[in-house]
């Protein structure tokens, strides 16, 4: 029953989204943001952003965002967007974690969290950009992480 909730979810949510064209607003040029244009997703490190693109141009954002603390650093890198999970919970470290998208095969993902707080190695974000991150992204979409 679960797991039919959470793909109704995905499918239903991801379609709704799109086609009411919700997305926000662009707040920053592509120039602002420091990845390739085959980004869907781009996070700088340093900066402590995160931003959802196409083709290279901002969709959303920048927003803040939160990495990985010393001895669980977040991996610089070009990944994908593996699966998506609603209400995930983790049990390496027994929390939730809403609105996860999964982007690398150690279990490292966008989620909701405290964004003033260092992470276990996900990228926390606030509840408003968790929700848009996880309605934007679909499996395979490219997510670049830079320092």
């Amino acid at each position: 029953m679960g797991m039919l909730r959470k793909i109704t979810g995905v499918v239903a949510g991801s379609a709704a989204i799109g086609a009411l064209g919700l997305f926000a607003a662009p707040s920053a040029s592509a120039a602002s943001m420091p990845c390739s244009a085959k980004a869907s997703a781009c996070v700088d490190l340093s900066a402590k952003q995160a931003w959802l693109a196409e083709g290279g141009e901002v969709t959303y954002g920048p927003v803040p965002m939160a990495s990985g603390k010393s001895g669980y650093r977040t991996p610089p890198g070009t990944f994908k967007v593996t699966y998506k999970d609603i209400d995930h919970w983790s049990k390496a470290f027994d929390g939730p974690m809403p609105y996860s998208v999964f982007f690398t095969t150690s279990g490292i993902a966008f989620h909701e969290g405290n964004i003033k707080q260092q992470s276990h190695g996900c990228i926390r974000l606030t509840h408003n950009a968790a929700v848009t991150f996880y309605r934007a992204l679909q499996p395979g979409e490219v997510v670049e992480v830079v320092r």
